[in-house]
C-alpha cells in the first residue's frame, strides 16, 4: 500500500494534529527547566507557573491605576481597530474588485493603480500616516486598510475576470443589464472568494495592527507587548502572542463556517 493512499481515521488525525503542539510544550518545558536550574532569575524561558501568574494578573486582576482587566481592555481596543480596518477594506475591495473584473473600462483605469499600490510596503507608510492623520485611531485603521485592500481587490478582480464568458453571454441573451449581470451572475460567485481572501489576510492585518500599536497607542495587544519588552517580561509576552494567535484562529474558523453556511454549493478543501 502506498502512503499517498493512506488516510488517517478521525482519532488518528486528531492525535497527529496534537502531536506537534505536545512536542513544542515538552521542548519548552525542558528548555525552561535547564535555564532556570542554571539561573533561577532567568527571564527568557519562564516556567509555566510564572506564566500562569502573569495571565492571572493581566486577565483576572483589576489594574490598580485604571481599574481595567488589562488583557480584555487590550483585546477590545485591538479588535475594534482590526474590525474597522477589515470592514472598510472589504467594502472597498468588493466594489472596486468586482468593477475591475467585470467592466473593461474600469479595469483599464484602475488595474495599473491598484497594482502599483499593492507593491508599496504598507509599514513604510506608517510614519507618513502618523504625520498626515495624527497619532489617533484613524492612522492605525488606515494602515490596515492600505495594507489589505489592494490584495483583496486584485484577487476579486482575477476571480471575476476568470468566470466563464458563456455565463455572461447567456445572461445578455436574456436581456440582462450590466448591473443585473453583476448582481445575479458575478457577485454570488466572487463572494466566497472574498471570504477566503479575507481569511488569508488576517495574518498581515494583525501584523499592521501590532506595528501601529507598538509605535503609538495607550491600549492594545501590540502596545502591551512592546511596553513590557523593555523589562524582558516574557511571562507576559508569551501569553499575549498566544492570545493573538488564538484570536486569529477563531476568526479564521468563523469565516470558514460563514462561507460554508452562506455558500453551501461551494466545495471547501482544507
Amino acid at each position: 500500500m502506498r502512503l499517498i493512499n493512506v488516510r488517517p481515521s478521525r482519532r488518528t488525525g486528531l492525535f497527529l494534529a496534537c502531536l506537534p503542539f505536545i512536542a513544542l510544550l515538552v521542548a519548552y518545558a525542558i528548555g525552561s527547566a535547564v535555564r532556570l536550574e542554571a539561573n533561577p532569575a532567568d527571564k527568557l524561558l519562564p516556567g509555566f507557573q510564572t506564566i500562569a501568574d502573569a495571565v492571572n494578573t493581566y486577565a483576572f486582576t483589576q489594574d490598580r491605576r485604571t481599574g481595567d482587566y488589562l488583557l480584555w481592555a487590550d483585546t477590545q481596543a485591538s479588535l475594534t481597530r482590526l474590525g474597522s480596518g477589515l470592514g472598510i477594506a472589504t467594502a472597498i475591495a468588493l466594489v472596486v474588485g468586482v468593477a475591475q473584473g467585470v467592466l473593461p473600462l474600469a479595469r483599464a483605469a484602475l488595474a495599473p493603480l491598484v497594482g502599483f499600490i499593492s507593491m508599496v510596503p504598507p509599514l513604510a507608510l506608517l510614519p507618513v500616516l502618523f504625520i498626515a492623520l495624527g497619532l489617533g485611531e484613524t492612522a492605525k485603521i488606515a494602515l490596515i486598510v492600505i495594507g489589505v485592500t489592494p490584495i483583496l481587490i486584485r484577487d476579486l478582480a482575477l476571480q471575476a475576470g476568470a468566470l466563464p464568458r458563456e455565463q455572461i453571454i447567456k445572461a445578455e441573451t436574456l436581456s440582462a443589464s450590466s448591473w443585473l449581470i453583476t448582481l445575479r451572475v458575478v457577485l454570488p460567485q466572487v463572494l466566497p472568494r472574498l471570504i477566503d481572501s479575507l481569511r488569508l489576510q488576517l495574518g498581515p492585518a494583525f501584523l499592521f495592527l501590532i506595528a501601529a500599536e507598538a509605535i503609538s497607542a495607550d491600549a492594545g495587544l501590540g502596545y502591551r507587548i512592546f511596553l513590557v519588552r523593555r523589562y524582558m517580561s516574557m511571562d507576559v509576552i508569551f501569553p499575549y502572542v498566544a492570545w493573538i494567535t488564538l484570536l486569529a484562529v477563531v476568526m479564521d474558523v468563523a469565516l470558514s463556517q460563514l462561507r460554508r453556511r452562506a455558500f453551501p454549493w461551494t466545495e471547501i478543501r482544507q
